[in-house]
């Protein structure tokens, strides 16, 4: 059976010492048996389809591509692979009425595993209003009405001690929607 995933790529620069050129990231990802390899933007956003034994294993895929850019660029990059239904429940479940908020206000952190909301039992939500953040399945939603860039609910959320053994990589809203877009091309 054929899957479409989405590569979420953590922490890669657009230039700089941590550069990773999306045309050789698409290159990359056909030479692991990837089909129908397409990019968004230059952040670490890739869709592929594949059948490969272990397509129904995200955690498989992330660790092959992992394996793959270090190999290839010389550094680690942490990713996460997850399929286009998964991204397509995380964006219908969102608890904030996301058709309203300017697409830099509102972001999806998705991680590498289910938190619980004892994890981030330390912080007072109450502290960061209007900020907002509410858990999903492997996902933080977060709105931040002066955007991600001057938020501190954002900062405090990304402290080593609150995530500690997990990866987690951020999206704006524009891009969950497209991803989800890009993922269900082509299906029924």
């Amino acid at each position: 059976m054929t899957t479409t995933y989405a590569a979420l790529l953590r922490g890669i620069e657009v230039s700089g010492h941590r550069r990773v050129p999306m045309a050789e990231l698409r290159v990359l990802l056909s030479e692991l048996g990837h089909r129908d390899v397409r990019t968004y933007l230059q952040s670490g956003n890739a869709v592929f389809t594949t059948d490969a034994s272990d397509a129904s294993d995200e955690d498989a895929l992330a660790a092959a591509l992992e394996q793959a850019i270090e190999a290839r660029f010389g550094f680690a990059v942490d990713c996460l692979v997850r399929s286009g239904a998964y991204l397509k429940a995380v964006a219908d479940a969102c608890p904030f009425p996301a058709a309203e908020p300017a697409g830099k206000q509102l972001h999806v952190t998705y991680f590498s595993q289910p938190l619980t909301p004892d994890r981030f039992a330390s912080v007072d939500p109450a502290a960061y209003l209007p900020e907002e953040f509410r858990l999903g399945d492997r996902a933080l939603y977060l709105y931040t009405p002066d955007g991600l860039g001057r938020s501190k609910l954002a900062e405090v959320l990304a402290r080593p001690a609150l995530l500690k053994g997990i990866t987690g990589t951020t999206r704006n809203w524009n891009t969950v929607v497209k991803l989800v877009e890009m993922t269900h091309q082509g299906t029924p």
